[in-house]
């Protein structure tokens, strides 16, 4: 059950308007649904400010409809960080969540860009040495957790995809390569212009068990596509609608709100 809270926390992230390097005061708001089979599955709504060179996010996801059922997973996720040219360089990230009755914490601390301590509660079960890939000291240097890792400092939209993202969630270790699809237009309540639509990669590094299907899926078979939006003229893209192909379905991350607020 943990490490199905732990994925649902980090796939909430994808849908994330995060950082923006500004002179002044700048707030965002974001309102997301995960939707699978048409049917939601989990909601999320995230608030984030930025000043003086230093970014501070806080959220809330909870599971919704159907999924209430069999898993009622939901918590809170904050994030603090510096900007450094066109660069998140994160120093905490925390995500507090139950399911059911079960509490579960997730604590990443960093110092300029690498990763100094994780805390994972309740810690994970003994790994067996011939199939688990452990993460190394060097893999955890200049990486971005779970909300750094959604958004993308780029001079243009067309400079967005064509890159790759060094992901860090507490356990797994992952690049994330963004390729590009597509260029087009989206209208939701507080944005309506022009996206950006990168094809996404998913690499497993360390912190995983070899051989596991779900994994080797995402990263054989997969298709993952996620469509950016600008956040003001911040010169910061953050995602406003997501798919995620699985095994057993196609999940589906919408904004409903994606907006600067004053």
């Amino acid at each position: 059950m943990l490490r199905s809270s732990h994925a649902l926390v980090a796939m909430l992230a994808i849908a994330l308007p995060s950082a923006a390097s500004a002179a002044s005061p700048q707030s965002f708001k974001g309102e997301y649904t995960v939707s699978f089979l048409g049917l939601s599955i989990a909601k999320s709504t995230f608030s984030s400010r930025y000043e003086n060179g230093a970014y501070a996010i806080e959220g809330s996801v909870s599971a919704a409809g159907l999924a209430k059922l069999f898993d009622d997973t939901r918590g809170t996720i904050s994030s603090k960080g510096t900007i450094a040219g066109k660069k998140m360089v994160p120093q905490v990230f925390r995500a507090d969540y139950t399911s059911g009755k079960k509490a579960s914490v997730v604590d990443i601390r960093f110092a300029n860009g690498t990763v100094t301590s994780t805390q994972v509660i309740p810690a994970p079960g003994k790994r067996d040495p011939k199939s688990w890939v452990p993460v190394s000291a060097g893999d955890l240097a200049s990486v971005l957790d779970p909300m750094a890792a959604t958004v993308v400092h780029a001079d243009s939209l067309d400079q967005v995809c064509g890159r790759t993202v060094k992901f860090y969630d507490g356990e797994m270790r992952a690049n994330l390569a963004l390729t590009y699809a597509s260029k087009g237009t989206i209208s939701v309540p507080g944005y309506k212009g022009d996206t950006i639509t990168c094809r996404m990669g998913f690499e497993p590094v360390a912190g995983y068990r070899k051989g596991r299907k779900a994994l080797n899926y995402l990263k054989n078979k997969s298709r993952m596509m996620v469509t950016f939006a600008p956040l003001g003229q911040t010169g910061v893209y953050a995602p406003i609608h997501a798919t995620v192909g699985t095994q057993i379905g196609t999940l589906t991350i919408s904004a409903g709100r994606f907006e600067a607020v004053r």
